[in-house]
């Protein structure tokens, strides 16, 4: 019997790629947008956050270009320009006007660019643990957009990734070594973020000036013991958004969502929903 692979949801056609995406819920549009670590889709990093957050909204949770399951067309440059696009188009492709975005790590850094570039399509905006203010790259994050495939170099990521290192097993270590390791993958993966890494850490990030333009509700969270980002990042990005909030969660590394799961849920359902949009009602399924 074959087992279910729960990292593919549904498909859609955005621009002539074919995407991966999970939409699960009703009421109003959540985008989660994921980071960048090596065989990541959308199901693995958001498994803990799409379910808690489909009780009350209609959370939309792609693939994004290059990345998990969605088509890797051949010849296509990996750059923010494609990526935001990509984004957008699967909005449009879903005929999903405004959203919340929730944007983690390099997810994060697109994030802020849709606010940016976009602001009329978002509504409000969670950065999480992100990237987009420059810093000199961390040995952590340049591992992590260096690695090569193998099992002992993906267990020895996850054990940087997570503060508490009890969530991490050799069997997760193989599923996402599996991850990273399928045709096409890593080649697309190394495309992404040649040396040297600082220059792409540089290319996500966006000046103080465009940043102090967003105008939006933003609630950043991050890990106080995160080893990839550091948390001064996500203290400036909460400094240059006027309307920003910033929750720091102890003994957490790189994996708020995963390692406090429970509480960044709730943290962000009810930021998400105080107020919704006009048109928009509590969409608050019984436990």
């Amino acid at each position: 019997m074959n087992e279910v692979n729960e990292e593919i949801g549904r498909t859609i056609d955005v621009d002539g790629i074919a995407t991966n995406y999970h939409d699960s819920g009703e009421g109003y549009p959540v985008l989660l947008v994921h980071g960048s670590g090596p065989g990541v889709s959308a199901w693995a990093n958001w498994r803990l956050t799409i379910p808690a957050l489909a009780k009350q909204f209609r959370v939309l949770a792609p693939d994004v270009l290059g990345f998990g399951y969605t088509d890797r067309p051949r010849g296509i440059r990996y750059d923010t320009t494609n990526w935001s696009r990509h984004l957008i188009g699967f909005l449009d492709a879903l005929k999903v006007e405004r959203i919340a975005v929730v944007g983690n790590s390099f997810g994060g850094g697109l994030a802020l660019r849709l606010a940016i570039e976009h602001p009329d399509r978002v509504h409000k905006l969670v950065l999480m643990g992100s990237v987009g203010v420059r810093f000199p790259i961390t040995p952590a994050l340049d591992a992590v957009w260096g690695y090569r495939p193998s099992v002992a170099r993906m267990r020895s990521l996850l054990d940087v990734f997570a503060h508490d290192r009890r969530l991490v097993s050799d069997e997760l270590a193989e599923l996402r070594y599996q991850a990273s390791a399928r045709p096409g993958v890593q080649e697309a993966y190394a495309a992404m973020f040649p040396a040297p890494r600082q220059r792409a850490l540089d290319a996500l990030s966006l000046s103080e000036e465009r940043i102090r333009t967003i105008g939006h509700e933003t609630l950043v969270i991050h890990g106080r013991d995160d080893e990839v980002i550091p948390l001064s990042a996500s203290e400036r990005l909460e400094r240059l958004i006027d309307r920003a909030q910033l929750h720091v969660f102890g003994h957490c590394g790189h994996w708020v969502q995963i390692e406090h799961s429970d509480r960044f849920n709730r943290l962000v359902a009810e930021f998400l929903s105080e107020p919704l949009p006009s048109g928009f009602e509590p969409n608050i399924q019984p436990q």
